[in-house]
């Protein structure tokens, strides 16, 4: 559905996009990550034909963003930070006023209007003018706006930027609903929803990809083989060092870290080699010991450790990843 090769983007001497090359399949939904400065908005407006790249190739729908802008934009609804509604219109005119520029056939758009406002929540506010409305129904209004057309392609930036945690769901579960006739690029600075809303992610870095895959490989490829949490209950008499030393010794371990002490239980982070599945030996040892094992599961990589990883950042904010950037 969008096939990006060898894109890169100049401005004077800086290199907003280098050479990045991605496939979205059609009926995905792609979240579109990177640090601020990174590319994602350059490379967002190249796909939305706002502007044309420098070197390479981006192809919508099958048509070439440079060469067919037109054809390209009837395939895509949008989605900005801001949603592009006027307050002083009602949700039903305003989408009324959004079919006649998408030029849906005049017969076909008071159905196709209802349609979306039924689809995006919104059908119980239809008469009320859209600057009176909550942020909430202005987010669902601007995502009616960028359907009411049935685009092959939906490009959303920052969906649930300013909505209450209620709202964040409700457009979430939308989004979701939407994949499988829609494919979907999503960016947003919240890793989480990445993780509820995504199945497949490209993180860019710098003007580079770094990664592109699913949500669960990216989380499983831990740098060093993979974790394995082990609580272990303490019943008095157990050394925490004694126990540390032995769980090293166990063939296919690289690193145990102590973590907090939950009450009763001790418990440790263990580090596999690469390549390697310690867990049945930690058990054995574990049980031989005469310890007495509560808990042994496996622990992946957050994505936002992931993220940091990869794109070199070394610490870590409480809201993760800023997605504006300066194109």
């Amino acid at each position: 559905m969008i096939q990006v090769e060898g894109l890169t983007k100049r401005y004077a001497r800086h290199v907003a996009v280098d050479n990045i090359s991605f496939s979205v399949d059609k009926g995905d939904i792609v979240g579109f990550l990177g640090p601020n400065g990174a590319g994602k908005t350059t490379t967002m407006r190249i796909l939305t034909c706002f502007m044309p790249p420098t070197e390479g190739k981006a192809t919508v729908a099958n048509f070439d963003v440079f060469e067919q802008p037109f054809e390209v934009k009837k395939h895509i609804g949008y989605l900005p930070e801001a949603p592009p509604v006027y307050p002083e219109m009602s949700v039903r005119d305003y989408l009324t006023f959004v079919a006649r520029l998408k030029n849906l056939p005049s017969g076909d758009i008071r159905n196709r209007v209802e349609q979306v406002m039924e689809r995006c929540a919104v059908a119980d506010v239809a008469p009320k003018l859209i600057g009176k409305l909550s942020k909430g129904y202005r987010q669902r209004v601007g995502l009616a706006q960028a359907i009411i057309h049935n685009p092959d392609v939906l490009i959303l930036d920052e969906p649930t930027s300013g909505l209450d945690p209620k709202q964040i769901n409700e457009t979430r579960e939308l989004i979701k609903s939407l994949s499988g006739e829609h494919t979907i690029i999503l960016s947003t600075h919240i890793l989480p929803e990445v993780e509820a809303v995504c199945e497949k992610v490209i993180i860019i870095n710098k003007g580079k990809v770094v990664a592109t895959d699913s949500v669960e490989n990216l989380k499983n490829r831990a740098g060093l083989g993979g974790a394995t949490q082990v609580q272990i209950e303490n019943t008095g008499d157990l050394d925490p060092v004694a126990v540390h030393q032995r769980l090293e010794q166990v063939a296919g371990v690289s690193k145990v870290l102590d973590r907090l002490t939950h009450g009763p239980r001790l418990v440790f982070e263990i580090e596999n080699l690469q390549g390697q599945n310690a867990r049945p030996d930690i058990a054995r040892a574990i049980v031989h010991a005469g310890w007495n094992l509560i808990e042994l599961k496996s622990s992946t990589m957050t994505l936002e450790e992931v993220f940091l990883e990869l794109t070199g950042s070394h610490t870590a904010q409480p809201a993760p990843v800023a997605a504006g950037e300066v194109a």
